[in-house]
């Protein structure tokens, strides 16, 4: 653990909550992304994080990891829209697998997420300036 330990934690959870946000920014963005009936359709994309573990009893972590993005499962909506040009036979589209109101209190707690870690990076950084100045007055 090295003497910048926390600035190193909260810049891992900040780098984690911007992935996030860039995941959670495209899935809202596909919301009416609307395929033929039958094709596969645009799926949430949901952010897999895993923490990265200490050396020891002392060492609490070292931050956390994105391990990857996840596609949303769950059967897509078909929608009776002959006008759509997309529409098959009978007149249905496919819809994409996101729920919008789960996006956006994601989107809320993903906000809130960086701004922490990026205040606790602010604070440490203080912390740090003020332990310098320690003795030169």
């Amino acid at each position: 653990m090295g003497i910048f330990h926390s600035i190193d934690v909260a810049a891992t959870g900040a780098g984690l909550s911007r992935l996030w946000l860039d995941a959670l920014a495209d899935n809202l963005a596909n919301l009416n992304t609307i395929r033929p009936a039958g094709e596969e359709p645009f799926r949430a994309a949901l952010v897999h994080a895993v923490a990265v573990p200490g050396r020891g009893r002392l060492d609490p972590g070292s931050g956390v990891l994105a391990a990857g993005l996840v596609a949303t499962e769950g059967d897509p909506i078909q929608v009776l829209d002959p006008d759509h040009p997309f529409a098959d036979d009978e007149g249905r589209v496919t819809r994409p697998v996101v729920d919008m109101a789960g996006q956006m209190s994601d989107l809320i707690l993903a906000s809130r997420t960086y701004q922490i870690n990026l205040e606790v990076i602010r604070s440490s950084r203080e912390a740090y300036e003020a332990a310098l100045r320690i003795g030169r007055t």
